[in-house]
């Protein structure tokens, strides 16, 4: 008997439910979305029907699903040589490299490749330690840095709590105006204060214990906060005082989601370290890395780096890097992603925020925004958990596949979003923000 396309999508969630065991999740109550395919900014399940992917899955798939020439430079790179170990010369490995070193400020020559994006901040703090011969490394309370040892514990939200098996991790609060734990009512004020805070816990801390500063240049999962003028510089200044490494974790921010090559490139701050992974190459094959500056280079010339992973700089990963930044540049879609912010989805946002009173605030750049959703804007109380998944079920059956987190839609399309696919979304945002307005006056 023949397998209907609707068999396959119960197929799908049948041995999903069976054998898959998820991240982040309760596995008795899951029952997940199948997806058969992809292309650009829309994705669909076996029986056809489609969705506008405005998650951009974990906020990763930044040049679009199936970018030809990314998936023919993983299939040519697959029929010459489909993996190799890190011990060797690799010429694809190489030109990769050259390609990210390319876009990072000048100083930084070198990258280290690792598998995503957690392992890239596991690396950098290891770096930042043996660099600096200290220990401690600092990192805000709203941040969220990956799901291995170090990187869980350095992350401030509630995953760290389960998994705080890593030494030497210090949170402090950094700038959020909207909710400011510094009683600030402008973006100066919040800037000064967070950033005397930041200083009076590296000297209660001792300066001389604390290796490195780790911070998201823009927080993404915590809530798209973009940090006020002045912070990021400021942060670097409080580091070169006290000689501590800045890391600047653009895992989920660069690559063209600010609408830059890095989100960083945005605030006149050049840091020591540069995590990334996700948007480099979309995340079509698994890969992360460290871009190091010269100095902290220079460290390990004489002396054993003692790091390593089986599939650093794998082939299939640096073909992908490869033609995804060489697409990147020759379609501009760095600079489409920065217009389309700017003249399309930020005015359509805030138009929403005119018209919703449960958007209480909207914030971002580029093709990274949040809708930071309440049940009175003038408490600022936290729209509830039922209403946040009764939104997320209201998105999906209108044909948008959403990323929500706590109290926030993340508007998050893949940078090759059109003005037409924005439209489509906000129609959809529109009609289940109208149901969230009611409910909350219910």
């Amino acid at each position: 008997m023949t397998e209907t396309m609707t068999d396959l999508n119960a197929r799908t969630s049948e041995l999903d439910r069976g054998h898959v065991f998820h991240s982040w999740s309760a596995q008795g109550s899951l029952s997940l979305l199948p997806i058969a395919g992809g292309r650009g900014t829309e994705v669909w399940d076996h029986a056809g029907k489609t969705y506008l992917d405005f998650s951009s899955q974990l906020v990763n798939v930044n040049i679009g699903h199936q970018h030809p020439a990314v998936v023919q430079a993983i299939q040519e790179q697959a029929a010459t040589l489909a993996t190799i170990g890190p011990a060797t010369a690799n010429l694809t490995r190489g030109v990769a490299a050259q390609r990210i070193a390319a876009r990072a400020p000048e100083g930084f020559d070198k990258v280290f490749f690792t598998n995503g994006g957690a392992d890239a901040n596991e690396n950098a703090i290891r770096m930042a330690r043996l660099h600096t011969g200290r220990d401690k490394v600092l990192s805000t309370y709203r941040s969220y840095h990956g799901n291995t040892g170090g990187a869980i514990v350095a992350t401030g939200d509630w995953r760290r709590m389960p998994n705080e098996y890593a030494r030497g991790h210090v949170h402090f609060f950094g700038p959020y105006l909207y909710r400011s734990e510094f009683w600030a009512t402008s973006p100066e004020e919040e800037c000064e204060r967070a950033l005397h805070h930041l200083r009076r816990v590296i000297e209660a801390e001792g300066p001389d214990t604390v290796a490195a500063i780790l911070l998201e240049s823009i927080p993404g999962t915590a809530g798209i906060m973009i940090p006020p003028p002045g912070y990021l510089s400021g942060v670097r200044e409080i580091a070169d005082r006290f000689g501590i490494v800045l890391v600047l974790d653009e895992v989920m921010a660069g690559f063209g989601r600010a609408g830059e090559w890095f989100a960083f490139d945005a605030h006149d701050v050049t840091p020591d370290l540069i995590t990334f992974a996700k948007g480099v190459n979309s995340g079509y094959v698994p890969v992360g890395g460290v871009i190091i500056n010269d100095a902290i280079a220079r460290t390990f010339d004489e002396r054993v780096f003692p790091g390593g992973l089986t599939y650093s700089g794998h082939p299939l990963a640096a073909a992908s890097i490869v033609a995804s930044i060489d697409a990147m540049e020759s379609e501009g879609i760095v600079a489409h992603a920065k217009e389309i912010g700017a003249d399309v989805i930020g005015p359509g946002l805030a138009e929403l925020a005119d018209k919703h009173p449960v958007i209480g605030e909207v914030r971002g750049t580029g093709v990274f925004w949040a809708l930071e959703l309440v049940a009175d804007r003038t408490t600022r109380e936290p729209l509830s958990a039922a209403l946040m998944g009764k939104a997320k079920a209201e998105l999906v059956g209108r044909g948008v596949l959403p990323f929500t987190a706590d109290n926030r839609i993340h508007v998050v399309p893949p940078c090759v979003v059109t003005a037409d696919e924005v439209a489509q979304a906000m129609t959809a945002y529109d009609e289940v923000l109208t149901i969230l307005d009611r409910s909350v006056v219910e």
